[in-house]
């Protein structure tokens, strides 16, 4: 087998201003990461697993599986020395999703959320296990995979690279046959658009980088909430590519991608008008002297005995949705935060999606739900309504053994 075709996409989405992931395409290895941490620190924390790819060689005489675990560790080892030496990068991480192509299989090495598939004769596996909170959940029969794609908690992740000295690292091999279609990607996408979706824009591009744009259009059409990379790589017999590509943080091509902005938004400066606020005043025509000075008179108008009942009914509405809202503002439970941390959140845990939800941090602990055990997680983010005092007191052992 041979890498016979390959392309590699990575976009920072349409609510994120920063990237965040980081990938590497040398063939035939292919690595995607995730990164995650306060301020800059997720994206250096992905470059740095990238590199580490590029720059480690005492592995290479090793066989494929413990060669690409060696290279994790080294990776986890130089993200978790950066961060111990550099205050303001404490606490940083980032998945990893690597394949290396063998004889007649495709080596994989896995910590995180990011994925590996395989599309073959119009059907796609997923080749990796999630290291996620929701995923647990999944495996144990506590959740449906409906009800995980609603979890308020469906980003923590329970295993990265970073956090600790030493990671547990999945490897494993997947047999590899003439045309089969390999995709590593971190969870931008596969949050965003379902798994048939992918499947048949694979199918029906042209070539892998059209099937890249294709996802990544995707993804941002269904609102890009994080950032976006797709690596695909296709075997099959001929001559191997030698083409290398990394890629930290980058925007995608505007060219390419300029129809996923269709019927979207992005992220404006705090004070800076939409686009539709800006339509609306280079219309508007100027006010007038006379506009100004002579307003016209008002009209007198009857009011309908069904008009008074609606507004009294739309009272009632109102009385009892505050009734509800004061309720809930005394109601708080114990979660984790985008960025991994243990959190007490006021409000209740329902989310409906596309950023809308019932609830919001009220404190944010420095500990990191993937330093707690799967039992702790499990006992601690039960959900259940309590008191602020009460959260608090039940995050509190976990950040005593944690301290330093």
């Amino acid at each position: 087998m041979r890498v016979v075709e390959h392309a590699a996409l990575t976009d920072p989405g349409r609510k994120r201003r920063r990237n965040e992931d980081s990938y590497l395409v040398e063939p035939p290895l292919f690595v995607v990461a995730d990164g995650m941490g306060g301020a800059q620190a997720g994206e250096v924390a992905s470059r740095l697993a990238a590199a580490a790819f590029r720059e480690y060689h005492e592995a290479d005489e090793l066989a494929a599986e413990p060669r690409l675990e060696a290279i994790i560790q080294e990776a986890n080892r130089r993200i978790h020395d950066r961060a111990a030496t550099d205050t303001g990068l404490s606490g940083m991480g980032t998945t990893v999703t690597a394949a290396l192509l063998g004889e007649n299989s495709i080596a994989i090495g896995h910590v995180g959320d990011s994925r590996a598939y395989r599309i073959r004769e119009g059907r796609l596996e997923q080749l990796t296990d999630d290291h996620s909170l929701v995923a647990d959940l999944i495996r144990s029969g506590r959740l449906t995979p409906e009800e995980a794609d609603a979890h308020p908690q469906r980003s923590v992740i329970t295993r990265a690279l970073g956090t600790d000295r030493d990671v547990d690292v999945d490897t494993f091999a997947a047999a590899a046959e003439a045309d089969d279609v390999f995709l590593i990607c971190s969870d931008g996408l596969t949050s965003m658009v379902p798994e048939d979706d992918i499947r048949q824009a694979v199918a029906e591009a042209a070539s892998l980088d059209e099937a890249g744009k294709a996802l990544v259009r995707a993804a941002n059409r269904q609102g890009g909430e994080d950032n976006i990379t797709v690596v695909l790589f296709r075997v099959g017999e001929g001559e191997p590519l030698d083409e290398t590509l990394v890629a930290g943080n980058g925007h995608g091509d505007t060219a390419d991608l300029e129809d996923t902005l269709t019927g979207l938004e992005p992220v404006r400066e705090e004070g800076e008008p939409s686009a539709a606020e800006q339509t609306v005043i280079a219309a508007a025509p100027p006010a007038t002297a006379t506009d100004s000075a002579a307003p016209k008179p008002a009209r007198k108008r009857r009011v309908s005995r069904g008009v008074l009942w609606a507004l009294v009914s739309l009272a009632v509405v109102v009385i009892l949705v505050a009734g509800a809202f004061l309720g809930l503002s005394r109601a708080y439970f114990v979660g984790a935060d985008e960025e991994g941390h243990v959190a007490v959140f006021q409000g209740v845990p329902w989310d409906f999606g596309g950023g809308v939800h019932l609830y919001r941090a009220k404190y944010v602990s420095r500990l990191l739900a993937d330093q707690l055990t799967p039992g702790e997680r499990e006992k601690l983010f039960d959900h259940s309504l309590v008191s602020l005092s009460t959260a608090r007191e039940r995050v509190a052992p976990y950040e005593a053994e944690a301290a330093p």
